[in-house]
């Protein structure tokens, strides 16, 4: 798969609203692989945004789905940060959402995949059992497993995976480990785990995490990686689909550093370092999806009012490289500096 890329950079598939289909094609149509996010949209609209990346690039392209998680949560933990949020909520005019468990429309998601034939799917959040994962390459999906410890490589090898994401640390948005255990918290950076990863299993490894430039992307390769994918890098793109808010923070100055939280969505992730993180980073429990839909109502009244420093800015360590350029520009010029990384 990897081999066929003339350029070895896949768009990291960024939920939400940011990995649009024109950001998607115009990755592919540049040589590498853009990809579609499945994630907090119905199997429906999923399966619409694919048809539309179809019109615009016949190149391969992916698409990702996240694999549900465990059902139980600390349900008094829950009601605490739900009355810790309330107080927020009413100066942003807003209510506290419901906190609720679901699928993220997971069966359906898995049948768009198989009907639509996708050239990628990849998986975040865990692994799909073996059948599934069999039953997408019978279709003629090529499929990858996102993994952030060897222990989680072993699993997807075993389970028939065609490569594995490795995800370092430094990444921007949701961690991708399986489980959501805070004991388990502590994340390791990128080159460390591709190290200990490639020398675990025989299987191609793309590279994620903190990479923005070609000389980041000649060390991944270095280090045995096949592509190597970055999300950060295309925020600032004409195509994403951030938050105009959300491009403008990754160049201000007050932002300063990343930082990982639960605070928005219940799941550790690294963003912008801003006040509502600052204050309720540590109040935050371990419960995914049920905090991103109590904190949904108000991320989306900060953004309403311009107020960044109450909305989730995801961003990797290398925020500061973003270039605000087209997608298909950046694309070329992250080829040129990897060429002149490689002395070629």
């Amino acid at each position: 798969m990897f081999s066929t890329l003339p350029v070895p950079i896949i768009q990291a598939p960024m939920a939400g609203g940011v990995s649009t289909p024109e950001l998607a094609a115009a990755v592919s149509n540049a040589g590498g692989l853009g990809f579609l996010a499945g994630g907090y949209k119905t199997a429906e609209a999923m399966r619409a945004e694919i048809h539309k990346l179809r019109a615009l690039t016949d190149r391969p392209f992916g698409v990702n789905v996240f694999v549900p998680g465990d059902k139980t949560v600390d349900e008094k933990a829950l009601e605490r940060y739900r009355a810790v949020l309330a107080a927020e909520a009413e100066r942003l005019g807003a209510t506290v959402g419901e906190p609720k468990w679901e699928d993220d429309d997971w069966e359906a998601k898995l049948d768009v995949l198989l009907q639509e034939q996708v050239p990628v799917a990849s998986f975040t959040f865990g692994c799909p059992d073996k059948a599934v994962i069999a039953a997408l390459q019978k279709a003629g999906s090529f499929v990858i497993v996102t993994v952030t410890s060897v222990e989680e490589a072993h699993i997807a090898s075993e389970a028939g995976a065609d490569a594995l994401c490795v995800q370092g640390a430094e990444a921007g948005g949701h961690r991708a480990s399986f489980g959501n255990d805070p004991k388990q918290d502590e994340a390791i950076a990128l080159f460390p785990l591709l190290a200990d990863v490639r020398a675990s299993v025989r299987l191609p490894l793309v590279a994620a995490g903190g990479i923005m430039d070609g000389r980041g992307i000649a060390a991944a390769l270095k280090a045995g990686a096949s592509a190597v994918q970055l999300g950060t890098a295309f925020l600032r793109c004409p195509e994403s689909g951030a938050h105009p808010l959300h491009k403008q923070a990754l160049a201000d100055p007050r932002f300063t550093e990343t930082a990982v939280t639960r605070a928005f969505t219940g799941r550790p992730a690294r963003g912008l370092a801003n006040r509502f993180m600052a204050e309720y980073r540590d109040l935050a429990p371990a419960a995914y999806p049920h905090v991103h839909h109590m904190t949904k109502p108000l991320r989306a009244a900060a953004a309403k009012a311009g107020d960044p420093e109450r909305m989730s800015l995801w961003a990797g360590e290398g925020y500061r490289l973003a270039r605000e350029l087209p997608a298909v520009e950046l694309v070329e010029e992250l080829k040129r500096e990897l060429e002149e990384a490689q002395g070629r």
